[in-house]
């Protein structure tokens, strides 16, 4: 093999990579705005028959936010996982990757007690 040519291959490689770790975190951001924007309608512009009472409207809203966001948290931490392991494996990065994914689960932890009153490993009360 010509080594001019496999260094282009793998600048390819990592050029592609990046770009699905940027898509990955682009898709975050529309799963967060897009349940922002569907859920204030959903429970604020659409009236249904049997309309709930304020409180049980804005705890549904918060629900539904909460386990889009949730989700969205989860999109951003694979991105980072795909671009630190893939791009960047420098100490100071991996170091950043791991305070990261470690506020990031205390805030995924968070909303789980906030949405359900349990700690994400306790069993579901009934």
């Amino acid at each position: 093999m010509i080594p001019g040519l496999w260094s282009d291959h793998d600048s390819l490689i990592l050029l592609c990579i990046d770009a699905v770790s940027r898509i990955i975190e682009l898709c975050a951001v529309l799963v967060i705005f897009g349940s922002i924007i569907v859920g204030s309608a959903r429970y604020f512009l659409i009236k249904k028959p049997g309309v709930l009472s304020g409180i049980d409207q804005m705890v549904g809203y918060r629900q539904y936010i909460g386990q889009w966001l949730l989700l969205g948290l989860e999109l951003l931490v694979a991105a980072d996982i795909i671009r630190t392991v893939a791009l960047d494996q420098t100490l100071e990065r991996v170091a950043g990757l791991g305070l990261l994914v470690l506020v990031r689960t205390f805030l995924s932890w968070a909303l789980v007690v906030e949405m359900e009153g349990r700690w994400p490993w306790q069993p579901v009360r009934e």
